[in-house]
């Protein structure tokens, strides 16, 4: 299945890009599990927003083929 990725903010400076479509197989069904192998295995930054079809969800959420996934940088405010 095809999950398509946006970076947001600070996160698309990390990252190298603004978004990608990734390829999962069965077993990355989850927002972790796509973390995972976007990050090359190197661990979410603590307070992560993440949104499924722009609706705010965490890492343990489900995922199908075409959903869009976006990760946000913690918020600051000043």
């Amino acid at each position: 299945m095809n999950v398509t990725v946006r970076y947001f903010a600070s996160m698309r400076d990390r990252m190298g890009c603004a978004d990608e479509v990734v390829s999962i197989g069965g077993d990355a069904s989850t927002v972790a599990a796509v973390w995972a192998i976007v990050s090359e295995d190197k661990p979410m930054p603590p307070s992560t927003l993440i949104a499924v079809n722009m609706a705010y969800t965490d890492a343990a959420a489900a995922l199908k083929d075409g959903d869009e996934l976006a990760f946000f940088p913690p918020v600051t405010g000043g």
